[in-house]
C-alpha cells in the first residue's frame, strides 16, 4: 500500500530527471532519486532530508563513511553502498573520459588525472603514477592509505613498484581530504627520500601533486622538482608555500 501512495511521486521526479536533468532538481531530490531504488518501498523525503542536514550537503552525503549512513535511522546497507559508490563512480567515468592510457606531459594534464584518483577518498591516499617514454600512463599504484605523517613509506618500495611497472618516470599524486593542498615538511622531506632512491635507478620524478577539494598544488610548478633533473634526480630546496593551481611553463617529455 505504501508503495503505491508514493509510485506516483516517484514516477514524476524520474519523468523530471528524464526530461530535464538533475539541475532541473534540488539536492533533496537527487538524494531521493538514488534512494528510490535502494528503498522502493517507502517515502524516502525524509531520509533525504535528514541525510542533508545530518552531513550538510549532497556532497557530505555521498562521501561520508558507510558506516556513519548505516547509523542514520532508515538507512540500510544497501542505500548506503549505493550513495558510497557514486563518487567513486564519478572518478572511474573521468578516467573512462581520458582514455586507458592518458598521456600526461605537464602539470595541467596531471592535476586532470589526479583528481579521478581521489574521488570519494575519506582519507589521506598516496599513489605512484608510472609512465613510459612518451609520458602515457603505465599504471597507477596505490601506496597508502592513512596521514603520510603516520604511515611510514619507504623509498625501497616506491622503486620495487616502479621497476615492476617499467616506469621511465614517475608522478607521485596524494590527498588531503578536507585541507588545503599545499605541501607539508613531511610531504616535502618523503618526496627528496623518492627522489634520491628513484634516481639510484634512473627512474624520474616529474613531479608530486596534492589534491584537495580547493585546489591541485604541483611541486615541479612550485619549482620545489627539477622539470629537467640531473641523472641523479634532484628536488630543489623551497617554500612550500607554492602556487595552487600552478600548471604552466614545464614540458616535461623525454630527457634530452
Amino acid at each position: 500500500m505504501a508503495g503505491g501512495i508514493h509510485s506516483g511521486h516517484r514516477q514524476r521526479l524520474r519523468q523530471r530527471f528524464l526530461g530535464e536533468g538533475l539541475s532541473a532538481l534540488t539536492d533533496r531530490e537527487v538524494l531521493e532519486l538514488l534512494l528510490i531504488y535502494a528503498i522502493p518501498q517507502r517515502d524516502v523525503s525524509p531520509l533525504a532530508a535528514e541525510l542533508l542536514a545530518r552531513f550538510g550537503s549532497l556532497a557530505g552525503a555521498l562521501e561520508a563513511d558507510r558506516q556513519a549512513l548505516t547509523e542514520v535511522p532508515g538507512m540500510g546497507e544497501n542505500a548506503a553502498t549505493l550513495l558510497s559508490l557514486i563518487p567513486q563512480l564519478s572518478g572511474r567515468y573521468e578516467q573512462s573520459r581520458l582514455g586507458e592510457r592518458p598521456v600526461l606531459t605537464d602539470p595541467a594534464g596531471t592535476a586532470r588525472y589526479a583528481r579521478t584518483l581521489f574521488s570519494g577518498a575519506q582519507e589521506e591516499r598516496i599513489y605512484l603514477i608510472c609512465l613510459d617514454l612518451s609520458g602515457a600512463v603505465r599504471g597507477a599504484q596505490l601506496l597508502r592509505k592513512g596521514t603520510l605523517d603516520e604511515v611510514a613509506l619507504y623509498p625501497r618500495e616506491v622503486v620495487e613498484q616502479a621497476l615492476r611497472l617499467h616506469a621511465h618516470a614517475v608522478i607521485l599524486a596524494h590527498n588531503h581530504p578536507g585541507g588545503t593542498p599545499h605541501a607539508s615538511q613531511a610531504d616535502i622531506d618523503m618526496t627528496r627520500r623518492v627522489v634520491q632512491a628513484l634516481g639510484t635507478v634512473g627512474i624520474r620524478v616529474l613531479d608530486h601533486v596534492i589534491v584537495s577539494t580547493a585546489g591541485v598544488w604541483s611541486m615541479a610548478g612550485g619549482g620545489l622538482i627539477e622539470s629537467r633533473p640531473a641523472a641523479s634526480g634532484a628536488l630543489r630546496a623551497g617554500s612550500a608555500a607554492g602556487r595552487t593551481e600552478r600548471v604552466g611553463g614545464l614540458e616535461w617529455g623525454a630527457p634530452p
